[in-house]
């Protein structure tokens, strides 16, 4: 499956089949939690909420790939990712692109 954050794939003809996404919503861990909020005081890179968010973008992704799969398509374009927070504590990441074909 090619995955791009264009509207083409280079040297291949598309076929538009569906919008796809995929989405996953990650709460933090009282540990990490508390371990950023220590982090804070000396600055720096909050690594245990980076690899958080890295995971939750990767089983995004993985949901959007698999939505794509189902309408048989060869790619994903214009691939997009968007955060948000649902509540206190909890965030979502949402990808979204378009399912195309090859002709």
């Amino acid at each position: 499956m090619i995955i791009v954050n264009t509207d083409f794939v280079s040297d291949r003809t598309v076929e538009t089949i569906a919008l796809v996404k995929g989405t996953m919503i990650q709460s933090k861990h009282i540990g990490r939690d508390i371990m950023a909020g220590l982090k804070t005081i000396v600055g720096g890179e909050l690594r245990g909420y980076a690899d958080m968010m890295n995971e939750a973008r990767a089983i995004a992704t993985k949901r959007m790939v698999a939505e794509a799969e189902e309408l048989g398509a060869d790619a994903v374009i214009n691939v997009r990712y968007a955060t948000s927070n649902i509540l206190q504590g909890a965030a979502e990441v949402m990808v979204y692109g378009t399912a195309v074909k090859f002709s």
